[in-house]
């Protein structure tokens, strides 16, 4: 099948992959843009792999006020150098992870990642799972993994990370910064953000840190 300058363009403008990455993505998807995303996805995962374990201690602090001032967004995003820090791509990643945080509930994103959920808090919520799961006549031997299925939901709740992307849903936020690393060429690290809506107490601003 030809693959025309315009496909490459169009998946280039959806994935921020190179070019080349884009056309050989197609070819190998016989023209399915659909397919060819998925290609580059994967690709994207294997190398941004790699790039996990660097040390991301650049980075900037972005901020977003929701039309009407009763919403605003402090976010920190690290990458491994000022060069990348001061990119365009860069600034675009943080400014949607911003408007992200300003869009999720008020009680949700309290957490980065699911590292940071204290084991009380887990516990905690497993119980509540199991409770009602026994309310619900589920048979003893279950009640278990049904608790530990349950955590899934938690965590897409409360960690910013595991939550549906506002601009694309089909994507986690963390896949999405997977997938900016496999662009960008460099670690990315959300350190911590804070959602601040009028009318809190004192305290009750929705904050968290890696």
């Amino acid at each position: 099948m030809s693959i025309s300058a315009e496909m490459v363009r169009q998946l280039r403008e959806q994935t921020g992959a190179g070019m080349m990455d884009c056309k050989s993505a197609l070819v190998e998807a016989k023209g399915d843009a659909k397919e060819a995303r998925q290609l580059l996805r994967k690709k994207g995962l294997a190398a941004a792999a790699k790039k996990a374990g660097r040390t991301a201690s650049e980075g900037v602090v972005g901020s977003y006020i929701h039309p009407g001032a009763k919403v605003g967004v402090l976010i920190e995003v690290n990458c491994e150098t000022d060069f990348v820090a001061k990119t365009p791509e860069f600034h675009a990643l943080v400014k949607d992870l911003a408007m992200h945080v300003a869009a999720a509930a008020p009680a949700a994103a309290t957490y980065v990642s699911k590292d940071q959920v204290p084991a009380e808090v887990l516990e905690k919520e497993k119980e509540i799972y199991r409770a009602q799961a026994v309310a619900q006549g589920k048979p003893e031997k279950v009640v278990e993994r049904i608790a530990e299925g349950k955590l899934k939901e938690y965590y897409e709740n409360f960690c910013l990370l595991e939550q549906p992307f506002i601009k694309d849903p089909k994507l986690t936020v963390g896949q999405l910064i997977t997938e900016k690393i496999a662009v960008i060429k460099e670690n990315i690290v959300v350190r911590r953000f804070a959602r601040f809506r009028i009318g809190e107490a004192a305290g009750e601003a929705e904050a968290a840190t890696e």
